[in-house]
């Protein structure tokens, strides 16, 4: 991110070379930071450049070029360019409008919950940059639904579109799951323009039993008949895990078409370790959490074509995993997906990613 550009000099290297000034300056030092401290530090910069007009006006030339010929109609929304920003970034809704500014189509927000809850201890976040991925264990720490309906409330937005991700309360037993569900979906109704069902996180303990067929059918059932008792429904998206096997992911298909929710999010994290390069014994010292990154890549890719020759016609599918650059956003794009969202990649690659990606989509009229 944009942090210590103060010169003429640096500003013309900064605007000429955005990645490299972001791989040779940037990244290292960030990298010197605990993950959760450059996290936070990244975007709290973003948002106090984009606060002064004339770096303001810089920032979006640089990162937010036009996306002609890259619009979607889809689920009944228009999407300015299919390159979203997944769940997970911004729990709480405070860097919509300023990670807006490196030219995302639209912005996925959350996974929130009824109640404010602190997650899991740290460290729960931690990087594998021999794998250029990222395990996490956040345990869906947020500020709980109404703050996050405050905020949204003041933000003023234009250019892209908002997704709201809700999951529950970490000591709602499942039984109960539902309810959650209910209250994150009506609070947020009037502020988001599509849903998003999290069940599929790692982290949340038993959170993937939701994913079995019968839970998921309740859970589903239950948000589409409030969801079509409002004045205006919203597409519901269901955020899968790569780890189901193919007769979970068949059980899944039947569920799109039985409950008539718009589509799916292929993938979440995995909780698989094999194939990395980091070593053994490091792996170990970090423990349990879900991995995203480069290595989700081929799953993710796997699940997605999967899903596209079996699903229903109509089905929509946004592709995440390991979304690096262009070559792997049209990997996913041919085998099915919609929409992309990019996420870790963003950590490895730098601010100029989406720019990229989209441009590259541009040139293959993707």
């Amino acid at each position: 991110m944009p942090i210590g550009c103060h010169s003429s000099h640096s500003l013309l290297t900064f605007t000429a070379k955005p990645q490299a000034v972001y791989q040779s300056i940037l990244k290292p030092l960030l990298f010197r930071l605990a993950p959760e401290r450059a996290h936070a530090l990244t975007v709290s910069a973003l948002r106090l450049v984009l606060a002064l007009p004339g770096l303001s006006w810089l920032f979006r030339r640089v990162y937010a070029s036009p996306s002609e010929g890259l619009e979607r109609e889809l689920m009944g929304l228009r999407f300015p360019n299919p390159v979203g920003l997944a769940a997970g970034f911004d729990k709480d809704g405070r860097h919509a409008a300023a990670m807006s500014a490196l030219g995302f189509g639209f912005i996925e927000i959350g996974t929130v919950t009824p109640r404010a809850q602190p997650g899991n201890p740290q460290p729960r976040l931690f990087r594998l940059p021999q794998d250029a991925a990222l395990i996490n264990r956040m345990g869906f720490n947020n500020e709980g639904v109404d703050a996050l309906v405050s905020r949204l409330q003041n933000l003023s937005r234009s250019g892209y579109l908002i997704g709201g991700n809700i999951g529950k309360n970490k000591d709602t037993p499942n039984e109960e799951a539902v309810s959650d569900y209910l209250i994150c979906f009506e609070k947020l109704h009037p502020y988001v323009d599509y849903f998003v069902v999290n069940v599929s996180s790692p982290n949340t303990p038993n959170l993937r039993d939701l994913q079995e067929k019968e839970p998921l059918a309740k859970l589903l059932l239950a948000l589409q008949n409030l969801n079509q008792s409002l004045a205006q429904a919203r597409p519901i998206l269901l955020k899968i895990a790569p780890d189901l096997t193919d007769s979970q992911l068949d059980d899944i298909i039947e569920l799109v078409g039985t409950t008539g929710i718009a589509g799916l999010i292929a993938t979440n994290t995995t909780i698989s370790r094999d194939g990395l390069h980091t070593p053994a014994d490091a792996l170990s010292s970090i423990g349990a959490g879900g991995l995203s990154g480069a290595p989700l890549r081929q799953r993710a890719t796997a699940v997605i074509r999967y899903l596209r020759q079996r699903g229903p016609s109509g089905m929509v599918i946004i592709g995440v995993g390991g979304i690096d650059g262009p070559e792997a956003a049209r990997e996913k794009i041919e085998a099915g997906a919609d929409l992309i969202q990019v996420y870790t990649a963003l950590v490895y690659e730098g601010p100029a990613l989406v720019q990229r990606i989209n441009r590259g989509l541009q040139q293959n009229r993707l």
